[in-house]
């Protein structure tokens, strides 16, 4: 019995961070239609430390937000090295997909020259 008590526990605390996760990533979505790319980004900033010992397929959300909040302070080159990170590292995620057809934004507005070099 002594031995499943700290089984039991453990699995609480994650279920907690997980829960603090979500409201993170929730939070994030709502600065973010409120124009708040600051609290934005601490949302994110939080949210990707509560998932440090979780699996990490929420990191593409999280990134793919991140570009976003990088476009809407005109930092275009910032969020397109998000963009082919995600590509780069999670191939098959559908914010990835998204990832790519904002780096086509991008190239058709001017802000990004897919074939420019741009080192990590």
């Amino acid at each position: 019995m002594k031995a499943l008590a700290p089984a039991v526990l453990s699995l609480a605390l994650v279920g907690c961070a997980s829960q603090g996760h979500d409201t993170d990533i929730n939070e994030a979505y709502r600065a973010y239609q409120e124009d708040d790319c600051g609290a934005v980004m601490l949302h994110l900033s939080s949210a990707e430390r509560r998932s440090r010992f979780r699996p990490h397929q929420d990191q593409p959300e999280v990134s793919l937000l991140r570009g976003l909040c990088l476009e809407r302070q005109a930092l275009y080159l910032d969020a397109a090295q998000i963009y082919r990170f995600m590509q780069r590292h999670y191939p098959h995620s559908e914010y990835s997909y998204r990832a790519g057809a904002r780096l086509e934004t991008l190239r058709l507005l001017g802000h990004y020259d897919a074939k420019l070099e741009l080192t990590p």
